[in-house]
């Protein structure tokens, strides 16, 4: 019999994306597999039950569509006790955030399924067209300045009227991966004045290629290149200070920041103070893009929109999710293509490499196995 594939109704507060869309439901089944859709699934994503029924899906309730299912497609990972009713050994694939989530990932083992975190997806040149957080970044990285010019009161481009002239606003980006490279491009085209800075030298020249000033400390090594998986890691206390001198004379002179600098498995390193929140003009908009990770901005509050000093402060939780239908495109391509990538014709299901098998299985066979929760 083909495997079952399910797609759920998403649980987590506030997710209003879904992990299949009609598109990807087509090629599954092409691929050889049953799919079912919970009811419901796609809706705050403007995908209606009818649509994945067209599409070559069965709809049904929950247990409906997990009973026998061999794979789970999910955006963020359920809790275990929500898949009664899956085939043992089964996979779940979807994002887990391990680290946050240890105890879930301990359930997942006892529960005997296999738990596939697409979050720990390596950054290596094959895997790219299966990357939920490249995808997804990219969103956040645009949406971000679009929250951010909601927020400020002012314009953004320069404009020159009969009246006076309007001056450009000030753009201040800090922490140049995906996130901040869209964010700078999203700046750029509605017309700011941008600067960006990162702890990665090798920034420099894509800051410089989407036509914004680099600001960087000199004199003190960051890090050269990239650090594991494509993030920046950690810095030295000597250029974290220079670095805060730099910016604090910088940013005092900025009408919009997005921050966006992460670090895997660890708290989003403090990047903005109170100090410098305050130096900013009333009426300036700060967006933290690492506020569900601890915030790159003190005090920014997951999920709010705050005032400090006369600065708001966006600390939206789940940015994509507000670009539902576009965010759910990416992440149900994201799926299909890792599936695609190891479907095997003689078993007629995926089976896994190493590398990739290796990198983002966190439980099998009733343990955890993944060697990062490990340690």
């Amino acid at each position: 019999m083909p495997p079952g594939i399910a797609v759920l109704l998403e649980s987590a507060e506030a997710e209003r994306r879904v992990a299949a869309t009609p598109e990807t439901v087509r090629k599954l089944i092409a691929l050889g597999a049953r799919v079912a859709v919970e009811r419901g699934a796609g809706e705050r994503a403007g995908i209606a039950d009818g649509d994945y029924e067209q599409a070559g899906a069965t709809v049904a309730d929950r247990a409906g569509v997990l009973a026998g299912a061999d794979i789970v497609l999910a955006v963020q990972a359920p809790e275990p006790a929500m898949l009664a009713g899956m085939a043992p050994g089964g996979w779940v694939v979807a994002a887990f955030d391990p680290v946050r989530r240890r105890e879930t990932v301990a359930g997942y083992a006892a529960a005997g399924l296999e738990a596939l975190a697409m979050d720990w997806m390596p950054r290596i040149t094959r895997a790219q067209s299966m990357d939920i957080l490249s995808s997804q970044s990219n969103l956040a990285g645009y949406k971000a300045v679009l929250e951010a010019a909601s927020a400020y009161g002012r314009a953004f481009p320069m404009m020159m009227t009969a009246a006076g002239t309007i001056p450009a606003a000030r753009a201040f980006v800090m922490g140049v991966g995906v996130a901040g490279l869209q964010a700078i491009a999203t700046a750029r085209r509605l017309g700011a004045q941008v600067s960006a800075t990162d702890v990665r030298s090798a920034t420099r020249e894509q800051i410089q290629s989407l036509g914004a000033k680099p600001i960087f400390v000199e004199g003190v090594a960051g890090i050269e290149g990239e650090g594991t998986g494509g993030y920046a890691g950690e810095t030295s206390e000597e250029y974290r200070r220079a670095q805060a001198e730099l910016v604090a004379g910088h940013i005092a002179k900025q009408d919009i920041v997005i921050t966006t600098a992460l670090i895997p498995g660890r708290p989003a390193p403090r990047l903005v103070t109170d100090a410098q929140i305050a130096s900013m003009r009333p009426g300036s908009v700060i967006v933290d893009l690492a506020v569900e990770a601890g915030g790159n901005v003190e005090g920014a509050v997951a999920g709010e929109v705050v005032r400090r000093h006369g600065v708001t402060i966006v600390g939206h939780r789940n940015m994509p999710s507000l670009l539902a239908a576009d965010a759910s495109a990416l992440f149900a391509r994201n799926l299909y293509n890792f599936l695609a990538a190891f479907w095997d014709k003689d078993a007629g299901r995926p089976v896994l490499d190493v590398e990739i098998g290796d990198a983002i299985r966190l439980t099998k066979d009733g343990q955890v196995v993944n060697p990062r929760l490990q340690s």
